[in-house]
């Protein structure tokens, strides 16, 4: 079948989609896919083809900091300006969303018909019933998030989040399947009464991957994805000078305007999938760190933890419902209360105590927390869709 893909975050550092692209061609699907900030020349790999619409501009003025070397501005026009920002921010997400909507809409208006319109998220799904009605095709709703159950900046929009709810079940009733993350977000989903959730989990595939060769002990702590709020990076920095002389070291994109202390820890630049690898080897220990703020936050299953898996090295991870039941289960690593600096440095310390036995936990636990199995129930999907 011929398959649309319409995703708002930036494609090529997207491994979900990208997976999922993937597995779809080699069941021998063809894949399209329109995302966002593309990089000229980008190579999605064989069977896939990729076009970039972009969204409307940000809130920060030209010449504004950013990062984490931004100071924060003072005085009362820089308060007032802060207020306005933060009681806007959600009409502007929404009009930054509607834009991309928009503008990919125009895109794809003179394209021959899709058998499928993939659609990831709900700020894709709008768009997502459209085509698949236009072309009278097959619709699938990938929920990376439970959306709106999300923690965002900006003023609480309970009586949008609550539309949103019915809006989302409304839209994704036309779907064949739904796909999500976790189980705990599928119950949640299933209760919206929407037909056919699966979970296609953010695994990494093995291949033919070798099991790694780790020290006796770990060197150090590593956590390897966004720098921005709502990551409990607090309790990092706070648990690192508890921990020396481990290492602590934290790599990837640091989100615009975010300040903290990076004091004690590390601070690297985003890394590709191979060198994150390389990195949770080196120092023998992955954080997967969430703050208990919001009920995504609960019910997810972040990619950083199946990323350490197929490293082969241990977690400590917040204790959090989702994350509990898997490191657990499986025995990988320790859990810690978010929030608390000291109950993650003790979390990493009863790991590098029983080390060995953590690491083969780890060994033990890869085929079942890999890509090969989430690969299985999306081409199922595809080919009941198909058969259908």
């Amino acid at each position: 079948m011929k398959i649309l893909m319409l995703v708002q975050s930036p494609v090529a550092g997207d491994s979900r989609v990208l997976r999922e692209a993937a597995t779809l061609v080699e069941a021998g699907h063809e894949v399209h896919i329109v995302g966002r900030d593309v990089p000229a020349g980008f190579d999605a790999g064989p069977g896939v083809t990729v076009e970039s619409v972009s969204r409307s501009r940000g809130m920060r003025p030209p010449g504004a900091p950013a990062g984490l070397a931004a100071s924060s501005a003072a005085g009362p026009r820089a308060a007032v300006r802060r207020t306005g920002r933060w009681l806007l921010l959600p009409e502007h997400r929404d009009r930054t969303e509607r834009h991309w909507r928009q503008a990919a809409a125009k895109l794809l208006a003179d394209r021959p018909a899709f058998d499928v319109v993939h659609a990831h998220d709900y700020n894709t799904l709008e768009l997502g019933v459209q085509l698949a009605d236009q072309w009278s095709a097959g619709l699938v709703y990938d929920s990376h998030e439970l959306w709106f159950d999300r923690g965002l900046p900006g003023r609480p929009t309970p009586v949008s989040r609550l539309r949103g709810r019915r809006h989302e079940a409304q839209l994704a009733a036309r779907a064949a399947s739904v796909l999500t993350v976790s189980e705990g977000i599928a119950q949640r989903l299933r209760g919206r009464r929407l037909p056919d959730v699966r979970v296609v989990r953010n695994t990494f595939p093995l291949g033919d991957r070798d099991v790694p060769q780790l020290p006796d002990r770990p060197a150090g702590l590593a956590y390897a994805g966004r720098i921005g709020p709502g990551r409990d990076l607090e309790a990092v920095v706070g648990a690192a000078a508890q921990l020396k002389p481990l290492r602590t070291v934290l790599a990837g994109p640091a989100d615009p305007g975010y300040r903290f202390d990076p004091s004690g820890v590390e601070v690297l630049p985003p890394m590709s999938l191979v060198e994150v690898d390389r990195l949770y080897q080196e120092l023998g220990v992955a954080v997967v760190t969430l703050t208990d703020t919001c009920l995504n936050h609960r019910l997810a299953l972040p990619n950083k933890l199946f990323h350490a898996v197929r490293a082969g090295v241990p977690v400590v991870a917040a204790n959090l419902p989702e994350l509990h039941s898997v490191v657990l289960r499986y025995g990988i690593g320790r859990l810690y209360q978010p929030g608390n600096a000291s109950s993650l440095a003790t979390a990493v310390s009863a790991v590098a105590a029983d080390y060995a036995d953590h690491v083969e936990a780890v060994r033990s636990a890869r085929p079942a927390l890999a890509w090969e199995q989430d690969a299985r129930v999306l081409a199922e999907t595809y080919a009941d869709l198909e058969a259908a």
